[in-house]
């Protein structure tokens, strides 16, 4: 039976979606469908489809340092619009005070620092998804 749930993968480099996606896959297996993007722009419009499909975005992995708009401003867009929608940032770059202004408009649930610790992820991403 198809995931009714799904996590969604954000970094504008292609080697650490990869990355992400083996990690969760290795972890969760087929619990949930796993999406990337490259780009804030499609990430939302994954999403869309998504939630359009019937398939239930819990979580939202994304960079914070991308061309085009950050991953605090993606993830305030994502909750402005579904708000249920958690979210972590991973980043090896981050403006904290950027980050923290914007805090309250996010479902944000931790930042983890690259290189992450595959444990760490894995734990952090459990704690969203129960």
């Amino acid at each position: 039976m198809p995931s009714t749930s799904a996590i969604v993968c954000v970094d504008d480099d292609e080697m650490i979606l990869v990355a992400l996606k083996q990690e969760l896959l290795g972890h969760f297996g087929a619990r949930f469908h796993y999406e990337t993007a490259l780009n804030a722009d499609e990430a939302l419009s994954i999403i869309d489809d998504l939630v359009d499909d019937g398939i239930r975005v819990i979580l939202i992995l994304s960079d914070w340092l991308m061309p085009g708009m950050t991953g605090d401003e993606l993830l305030v867009r994502v909750h402005e619009k579904y708000p249920a929608i958690q979210a972590i940032l991973i980043t090896g770059h981050a403006d904290m005070m950027s980050i923290n202004q914007s805090k309250d408009k996010m479902n944000l649930k931790c930042i983890i620092h690259k290189p992450w610790n595959s444990g760490d992820l894995i734990r952090n991403v459990e704690a969203c998804v129960g």
